[in-house]
């Protein structure tokens, strides 16, 4: 919890580069809300990437790591690459500090994990190229179901067989 007040900064500072690079609209002003940080951190899914300078830690990116079935995933226009148990990352946002640090956090899940979705906005082009470039497949478009707005999304997977 003590990580909180750095975490809602990176999160500021990607609503911020989202927005200059054409996607103003994925997370807004405000998304994700601090009692959804909160949360996360409460149900242990908050992961951070971190790294030591000058002896102080500090946090390269971060996201949410999501257990079990998301029910979002559960109707999909497209195909998932199969019906296996899968982790799902959400909520990704790097500080800036250092290049590449989105796709560190995707290789570790896939280290750990080996079946691994993510969603992302038809407008973070970012995002897709992240995912792309590191082996996910395009699996076609979900509806966010905790939203009443600008709720699609494209689906990708990766399976480590």
């Amino acid at each position: 919890m003590h990580d909180l007040p750095q975490m809602l900064k990176i999160y500021a500072h990607a609503r911020e580069l989202m927005a200059r690079n054409g996607n103003p609209t994925q997370w807004g002003n405000t998304f994700p809300h601090e009692e959804v940080i909160r949360d996360d951190i409460a149900n242990q899914r908050t992961m951070l990437l971190v790294d030591t300078q000058n002896g102080h830690e500090r946090i390269l990116a971060q996201f949410a790591l999501c257990p079990g079935e998301d029910p979002t995933y559960k109707h999909i226009d497209g195909a998932w690459l199969d019906d296996d148990a899968y982790v799902t990352i959400h909520r990704i946002a790097a500080s800036g500090l250092v290049k590449h640090a989105a796709r560190d956090c995707i290789a570790w899940a896939l280290k750990h994990y080996g079946n691994v979705r993510a969603d992302t906005h038809p407008n973070n082009r970012a995002m897709q190229h992240v995912l792309e470039t590191n082996g996910f497949a395009r699996c076609g478009l979900i509806q966010l179901i905790d939203r009443t707005t600008d709720t699609t999304r494209i689906a990708y997977q990766r399976h480590e067989w």
